[in-house]
């Protein structure tokens, strides 16, 4: 990359938050609403049907007609929907609730990011918050972190979590482990997309996860199926079960404690049990391949979520497994051209016997 490349790449990071403002704005405002219904309305007609000013609305819609976002008439100075015309609704809406992510979760506190790296903790939930400690702690204590959150994850998992299942064996009869498996919903799917005679799943997380994940085994008809055991995963995985699956965990920890929790899941099994995981990752050559964890996880894990963590290369994980007993038997990850254009995550899926 010549210098004026990497001068004008820089500017491309300066500029992002503002970006990611502005057009976020119009959609808050409702101006995107109100052009999908009235095309055509100049900045005065829109600063009215919004309750804005005119000045402020037309300076916030230059940035999405420069990216054909929308459309301007020189003529009667009106508005219009362009490409956003095209995008199909489902989709409109997924993208605003990871925008809408990505403004509460991430925007305040990385501004902290720097000592967050320095000192292991999310120091913008302490700043923001006066809390002490990681993002999903703090989301049972914060409405506006735990609604956006919980908005997000579940979108995802709904688009993860068949994928996953489409490509992991589970015999018919297995008796599974969805380790730090939360209130069940890995649980439940697990039951519902490989039901077979006799399968039973086991949600295991922190003891006060019971009431709740109990709950949901009731209400989605899976309760005779489907249990939970509660304890620490730091300290002892339980015993009895043929497979372990570890979904959207491991990429939490650094590797002391991403290993020591292998590990204990590599006690809890027989030789021959599996273990498939399925984490984002970066490929060993991140310029070689789709760079959109990337793009999106360092910041988000070390500055908003955990202090520490983020998805590994391939070969990393494939190590850390090793080292931890297993051996790897396949890997799955995502293609990209069969995920959504806006997706950020780049998801795989490492399955791994235990040999020792």
């Amino acid at each position: 990359m010549t210098p004026e490349a990497t001068l004008a790449r820089f500017r491309e990071y300066m500029v992002g938050p503002a970006r990611f403002m502005n057009v976020l704005s119009c959609f808050e405002l409702g101006i995107i609403d109100t052009l999908r219904e009235n095309p055509g309305m100049t900045a005065i007609q829109l600063g009215a049907a919004v309750d804005a000013k005119p000045d402020a609305v037309e300076q916030l819609l230059h940035l999405p007609v420069k990216e054909g976002l929308l459309a301007y008439d020189e003529t009667s100075r009106g508005y219009s929907l362009d490409a956003l015309a095209d995008v199909a609704e489902a989709d409109l809406e997924r993208v605003l609730t990871f925008l809408d992510l990505v403004k509460v979760l991430m925007l305040r506190q990385l501004f902290y990011l720097t000592d967050s790296v320095r000192t292991g903790e999310v120091v913008g939930l302490k700043e923001l918050y006066g809390f002490d400690g990681n993002l999903f702690s703090a989301v049972a204590e914060h409405r506006d972190l735990r609604e956006s959150w919980a908005t997000g994850m579940d979108l995802g998992t709904a688009r993860v979590d068949p994928w996953f299942f489409d490509h992991v064996d589970i015999p018919p009869g297995s008796r599974v482990l969805d380790l730090a498996g939360n209130t069940g919903l890995g649980a439940i799917n697990t039951y519902q997309l490989k039901k077979s005679p006799g399968l039973k799943v086991t949600t295991f997380d922190l003891p006060e996860k019971e009431k709740e994940c109990l709950e949901n085994f009731r209400a989605h008809g899976v309760a005779e199926h489907c249990s939970f055991i509660g304890g620490d995963v730091f300290e002892e995985v339980p015993h009895g079960f043929d497979i372990v699956l570890i979904k959207h965990f491991l990429t939490l920890f650094d590797q002391d404690a991403a290993t020591k929790i292998l590990s204990n899941v590599n006690k809890a099994l027989d030789v021959g049990g599996q273990v498939n995981v399925l984490v984002p990752v970066y490929q060993d050559n991140v310029r070689d391949f789709d760079s959109r964890s990337v793009d999106f996880y360092p910041a988000f894990f070390l500055g908003c979520a955990m202090g520490q963590g983020g998805p590994q290369k391939l070969s990393t994980y494939r190590g850390w497994l090793e080292e931890c007993g297993f051996e790897m038997t396949k890997v799955t990850v995502e293609n990209p051209a069969g995920i959504p254009p806006d997706a950020l995550p780049l998801q795989a899926i490492l399955c791994a016997t235990k040999t020792a």
